[in-house]
């Protein structure tokens, strides 16, 4: 068992993987917010991001990066992807050497265009990183509900440590070694989750849906892999998994982004409304320059940042898509299909 685990961040999801991690370790929550930090500790319940969810009494919470993480065998990094770097540099001078770091975030840092696991790699050398990723709605989660999801890390053996730290009766974690695929599948989603929320807001069904969830996945195969993932990733929990999760249930946040400026709502006026962070809205524009980078064309993806930047309107995006030049729907297959009988399974010449 670790000796003590600190979950940086008392959002939604950083409380939830806190409440768990303390089942098993003992377990130091930080809150930005020292009111909130109180109200965790002493009535054991987030008022502010999991009202009504009863959090384990061994659970503590503090509003001292340094107190959270001074002895920490396990700190796992639960702040929004634009705060991640600051946050970190605060608390880097509090860790302990090689103390492993576990993202939660799912996003690209603006500028940089960095992975999370980047970021934290430049900002604290010599620490093992890693990522947890998957279709995790938190709320469900927290509530017991069964649910899986992905560890990546750049050390198989600290892997398996977080694998065996967070799994419950309910949760159930599996480990993944491509920490690439995985990062990259789960900053894509959000943005393609705006895209199937203004699908939604616009009022069109479950075809429309479906299509875009389709070609979505195809969109965040073909990123992911130019950036060095591995295609089975696509088909798992961090790719496929979490891409259907996020663009169809009614608690992904960046899901009802895109559904409220579906409806005629500017994003000005919907972030105002929000208490937690949509990481589609900040991604989408470092994900397009990225891609571009890699020579990989994102039509969702450029509707998306189009839409958030103000350059079109969501009902604008429908033919802009559907209007594009006609293609086959698997690149290279209309090749393959010409191949002597056999000659798919013959080794290389």
């Amino acid at each position: 068992m670790l000796d003590k685990v600190a979950v940086i961040g008392a959002g939604s999801w950083g409380t939830t993987m806190a409440a768990i991690s303390s089942r098993s370790a003992p377990t130091v929550l930080w809150a930005r917010r020292r009111a909130l930090g109180q109200a965790i500790d002493q009535r054991h319940e987030n008022p502010d991001y999991l009202p009504g969810i009863a959090l384990p009494e061994t659970l503590r919470a503090t509003a001292s990066l340094e107190d959270a993480v001074d002895g920490a065998a396990l700190v796992i990094m639960a702040v929004p992807s634009h705060g991640l770097r600051g946050v970190l540099t605060e608390l880097t001078p509090h860790l302990g050497p090689d103390v492993p770091l576990l993202s939660l975030a799912k996003g690209l840092e603006q500028g940089s265009h960095l992975r999370m696991t980047e970021v934290m790699t430049e900002v604290a050398p010599g620490h093992p990183v890693g990522v947890l990723t998957g279709p995790n709605l938190a709320r469900e989660v927290a509530m017991g509900q069964p649910a899986a999801t992905v560890v990546a890390m750049t050390d198989e053996a600290v892997a398996s440590e977080v694998q065996e730290l967070l799994r419950t009766d309910t949760f159930r974690v599996y480990t993944n070694p491509d920490l690439v695929g995985c990062e990259t599948a789960g900053a894509t989603k959000n943005v393609l989750a705006i895209a199937a929320g203004m699908i939604q807001g616009l009022g069109l069904g479950d075809s429309s849906l479906a299509a875009l969830i389709t070609r979505g996945l195809a969109e965040l195969g073909r990123f992911a892999v130019a950036m060095g993932g591995d295609p089975m990733t696509m088909a798992g929990l961090a790719g496929v998994g979490d891409l259907v999760a996020t663009c169809t249930s009614r608690l992904s946040r960046n899901r009802m982004v895109g559904e409220l400026l579906g409806q005629g709502r500017s994003l000005d006026d919907v972030l105002g409304d929000m208490r937690m962070v949509a990481e589609g809205v900040k991604s989408a524009r470092p994900l397009l320059e990225l891609a571009a980078l890699h020579d990989v064309e994102m039509p969702i993806g450029q509707q998306v940042a189009d839409v958030l930047e103000g350059v079109r309107s969501p009902a604008e995006t429908i033919p802009a898509l559907m209007l594009r030049s006609a293609k086959p729907e698997f690149q290279g297959l209309e090749n393959r299909r010409h191949q002597p009988s056999g000659a798919e399974h013959r080794g290389p010449a």
